[in-house]
């Protein structure tokens, strides 16, 4: 199971720090019967390894700044497949014309394969949590 929130790890470091190159050594190659897959948040489905890679290029790009800071960590390895399942705890520059920096929150879950290149990463799917207005009221206090 370290091995998998090692990799996973890594995979918050290439985001942040706009790896492209690591993230493609992430990501699981297409082929005998599996397929890249990532769902971001708010997202339509991408399917297959280019067009997986070409979003978080996309996606590092137009990211001037992210920082994750993962909780609810929970790992589960059944043979060749793991699971892992976190809450996304996300700082970001604000997306306006003052300088600033926003915050949210996505639950994500990855789902890595054992190769013979070691784990890969197959499938990340991550949602939104949307805030109350009460829990935003407390954050302002």
């Amino acid at each position: 199971m370290k091995d998998i929130e090692e990799l996973n790890q890594a995979f918050y470091n290439a985001i942040e720090s706009g790896d492209l190159d690591k993230m493609s050594e992430i990501w699981i190659e297409d082929g005998g019967g599996r397929t890249a897959m990532c769902v971001h948040p708010g997202w339509p489905m991408l399917s297959g390894r280019s067009e997986v890679l070409r979003s978080w290029a996309l996606i590092m790009a137009n990211t001037p700044y992210i920082q994750f800071v993962l909780t609810d960590v929970q790992t589960a390895v059944l043979g060749d497949v793991a699971v892992l399942t976190c809450a996304e705890n996300i700082l970001t520059a604000a997306d306006t014309d003052e300088p600033g920096f926003a915050a949210g929150r996505v639950v994500a879950s990855s789902t890595y394969l054992r190769t013979p290149s070691g784990w890969r990463l197959w499938l990340y799917h991550g949602s939104p949590v949307l805030q109350s207005d009460d829990e935003e009221d407390e954050e302002e206090e």
